[in-house]
């Protein structure tokens, strides 16, 4: 892969930028500036955006402070409430990229912006109704335009999906049915954009099933393919090493849009995403803590509250993130008697890599030769392979933990169809 060469040189003449990093003054969007302003190739022509040049100054001068040839990196000034401003920014980009959360308020008319100049978009949304809505009202135009959508390239589902596509690599073609699992582990703190988000996102539970349901019905998946989740009650597993239990995350969703559309997985694939512990007593309290706050967030004095623990903005130092980690385990298994276990594991998942996750992200779609594609995709089927190799020069670790028989089949897990 080539940095200094954009897989297409007639855009690249066309745009302005390479990159634009909109949000760039929040939490997460600095800390993406960061990791742009140590990564980026000389070479890219990359900007800051966001509604106020005064914030955006400061960023400028911090990153200049240890990086002198950034002094006079653009800075663009644009409200994520100014269609006509985003449309210019889109128009003008070859990739953008979003911190500016919770998306269900914010984001839409950055993605319409994009999927209509034919600009490619990564965010880091977790949000499950935003991306469905999105796909049911822009995939289409991005389409027509060549415009790639990337939703949730951060912790929220990168480690998952680009871990299922290294697992099922590693297993080989499938003509069966696969079956692959995924434990969660991990040391982070949350930051007060994400605390928002999260509880706006489970006070919509009717308006989620609604955006799910239309989504199923736009996009079913392709003939011959039969994709679907694993569930099962809270239990220890031998594989995981730990007490496991169902994860309601957006990987699920992102890692069988991927299955649907890639021909490795198989035409019968099942995915399920468990959160892990050591102890039996934390597992319990953890369900119980997001039963209580799932409840929470749909009384609106109560999510108001909540959602000021911690302040909009604010997040853990950099003291706190250096201490955090995470592991995903993988474990997939064939009914031919194939087994395979992997492991994606890196940083602070919320913040630091996932920094690095966004921004590499980006780079991949602006300088590397990438399979076409266009509208809303996910990381496996628009970057795979060469966001895979990028992340594991920037530290974060795929590797195969062991190869074996898989023992004589049991009874099957509880199922029900994506």
């Amino acid at each position: 892969m080539d940095d200094t060469n954009p897989t297409n040189p007639t855009t690249a003449e066309a745009k302005h930028y390479d990159l634009v990093l909109f949000g760039a003054t929040g939490f997460t969007g600095s800390l993406v500036a960061d990791y742009l302003a140590e990564h980026a190739p000389p070479t890219a022509r990359w900007a800051l955006a966001g509604r106020s040049e005064t914030k955006l100054r400061t960023v400028r001068e911090r990153l200049a402070a240890t990086h002198p040839h950034l002094e006079e990196l653009p800075l663009l000034t644009a409200d994520a409430t100014d269609p006509a401003a985003l449309r210019e920014l889109a128009g003008n980009t070859r990739v953008v990229i979003s911190t500016v959360g919770p998306y269900l308020r914010h984001g839409e008319p950055l993605v319409a912006a994009c999927a209509e100049g034919g600009c490619d978009y990564v965010d880091l949304t977790g949000e499950p109704e935003f991306v469905d809505a999105m796909f049911l009202k822009h995939h289409a135009r991005a389409l027509q335009t060549g415009a790639r959508l990337v939703h949730a390239c951060g912790f929220d589902a990168i480690p998952t999906d680009l871990g299922v596509l290294y697992t099922m690599r590693q297993l080989g073609p499938q003509t069966g049915p696969v079956r692959v699992r995924s434990f969660i582990r991990a040391h982070a703190s949350v930051s007060g954009g994400t605390l928002t988000t999260v509880l706006l996102a489970m006070s919509r539970p009717a308006a989620a099933a609604r955006a799910a349901k239309a989504r199923r019905a736009a996009q079913p998946p392709p003939e011959g393919k039969t994709v679907g989740t694993l569930t099962g009650p809270p239990r220890h597993d031998a594989v995981a090493h730990a007490w496991i239990a169902p994860l309601p995350a957006i990987d699920v969703q992102i890692v069988l849009r991927s299955a649907a559309a890639l021909p490795e997985y198989g035409p019968d694939f099942r995915y399920g995403h468990f959160a892990a512990v050591r102890r039996l007593p934390v597992a319990l309290a953890a369900l119980l803590g997001i039963g209580a706050l799932a409840v929470a967030a749909r009384i609106k004095p109560l999510r108001g509250a909540l959602s000021t623990i911690v302040k909009p903005g604010a997040g853990p130092d950099a003291q706190r993130r250096a201490e955090s980690w995470f592991t995903l385990r993988l474990h997939a298994e064939t009914d031919a008697g194939r087994s395979v276990i992997t492991e994606v594991s890196g940083g602070d998942p919320g913040y630091g890599d996932t920094a690095k996750m966004l921004a590499e992200s980006a780079l991949c779609l602006a300088f590397d030769d990438l399979p076409a594609a266009a509208g809303q995709l996910t990381t496996a089927t628009a970057m795979g392979e060469a966001l895979i190799e990028r992340l594991t020069r920037a530290g974060i670790a795929f590797r195969t933990l062991t190869e074996m028989p898989t023992r004589a089949p049991g009874p099957p897990a509880p199922q029900r169809r994506a």
